[in-house]
């Protein structure tokens, strides 16, 4: 097993500790090479173990190492990772606040920096489409084949980011629920303040925020040298 499977079950096992998955829920996958390693179908994140995520031809989709049936939503992380070549990760988790704001009408607006800073301004918000099915893939696909979109929002459903690294599409994943979070709240006791896009816009221009976004970038290449090493 390699270093990038083992940073995909730890950040897993994440978002089972921060509560952003429920039993089986939820998706995981890392790249390497012209494959990916996704989390089995019917497994908790908290119980799979590295012997148990199958790794799977990103070009053919053919399984090509474990005995496990892969995630049912395969073919999702498949479409992704065809479009964005600069992808090396992807998160699918059901954030609750997520959920249920966005199930309710809202859509994630920035509020703080993290979340922007994270996310950027394309974070598309698609009506449900029928969980595991390909009509669900080539949505997926169609909003990440955008170079700048970084995660998406599947209403009824949760959410899905990716990264040059798992923990920056886990980081994302976060933010995303975080920002959920305090948006809900803000809308029981007020009128929400969101940041204008002046102020998205000053904050791309900051230096400390540029710094946290090249430090994943680090990481991510720390980690690939790690691994051929």
């Amino acid at each position: 097993m390699t270093q990038h499977l083992d940073e995909l079950i730890a950040a897993a096992r994440e978002l089972v500790s921060a509560g952003l998955v429920t039993g089986a829920g939820g998706n995981v996958s890392v790249r390497e090479g012209d494959s990916m390693w996704i989390s089995p179908s019917g497994f908790s994140f908290a119980d799979a173990e590295a012997q148990h995520y199958p790794r799977i031809s990103i070009s053919s989709g053919e399984l090509l190492e474990g005995a496990q049936r892969p995630s049912s939503e395969v073919l999702m992380h498949l479409q992704v990772y065809r479009v964005r070549p600069d992808v090396r990760a992807i998160v699918h988790a059901h954030p609750k606040m997520t959920v249920a704001l966005t199930s309710a009408g809202h859509d994630l607006r920035p509020m703080f920096a993290d979340y922007y800073v994270y996310l950027g301004a394309n974070v598309p918000h698609v009506p449900y489409t029928t969980v595991t099915t390909p009509e669900l893939a080539a949505v997926v696909q169609g909003a990440f084949e955008a170079p700048d979109c970084q995660g998406m929002v599947l209403r009824n459903h949760g959410t899905i980011c990716v990264g040059e690294s798992v923990k920056e599409a886990l980081f994302r994943t976060l933010a995303m629920e975080e920002q959920a979070f305090i948006q809900y709240h803000a809308l029981t006791v007020g009128t929400p303040q969101y940041l204008s896009e002046a102020q998205c816009a000053e904050l791309d221009a900051l230096d400390s925020e540029d710094y946290r976004r090249r430090l994943l970038a680090e990481m991510k290449t720390s980690s690939e040298v790690e691994s051929k090493g």
